[in-house]
């Protein structure tokens, strides 16, 4: 198995659309104010847009579809054809290794950073009383999401590469290579028989 340009540049391009997106949703991260009922002496949170959660959201599909894209063509390093040993090997368990865990904590940062910042308090407590506060998203739970994009991006990029190479046994066909054909001594030995 040889690398991929079309296969690259799209792992390549999911990536950095979904840190892209990461980075819009920890910008539009929700606000809320807390504002007085009109009604009784209870006070309530009025948030703000909703965009991160869906920013988040399409990163974490993007990030997932890309992720699926490189195991599936390297058969996930368990189920294709046997590679050949040595550093190459090791090199691409590492990196299979170094993208899935880097994978896993991008979407989980996305995924919790979604769902939280979806999160809206309604009541929030009588009226005076300072202490209490509208629930939001902590700031950096998306920008921890695009960091580990980003490391999971540079992950799936070097063990596609070394996976291939390690696949072929590091060997490239070469061009214009084959059996040579020569003449056939076969009409010689008859008639020397004969």
């Amino acid at each position: 198995m040889g690398v991929s340009i079309p296969i690259l540049v799209i792992v390549i391009a999911f990536h950095l659309i979904a840190f892209v997106l990461a980075v819009g949703a920890e910008r539009r991260r929700s606000t809320a104010k807390v504002q007085p009922d009109e009604y009784d002496e209870r006070t309530y949170c009025v948030y703000g847009t909703d965009a991160s959660t869906v920013y988040g959201l399409a990163a974490f599909g993007l990030l997932l579809i890309s992720q699926t894209l490189v195991n599936g063509i390297t058969k996930c390093l368990c189920f294709g054809r046997g590679m050949m040993g040595g550093s190459s090997t090791t090199c691409a368990i590492f990196f299979f290794v170094f993208s899935w865990v880097s994978f896993l904590g991008a979407e989980a940062c996305l995924l919790a950073g979604s769902a939280r910042n979806a999160y809206h308090t309604k009541y929030r407590g009588f009226f005076r009383a300072d202490h209490l506060s509208c629930a939001t998203l902590r700031k950096g739970v998306f920008a921890a999401g695009a960091a580990l994009t980003l490391l999971s991006m540079i992950g799936s990029i070097f063990y596609y590469w070394i996976h291939s190479k390690a696949d072929t046994g590091g060997w490239q066909k070469h061009q214009n290579e084959g059996l040579g054909m020569a003449t056939s001594n076969y009409t010689e030995s008859t008639e020397r028989k004969g």
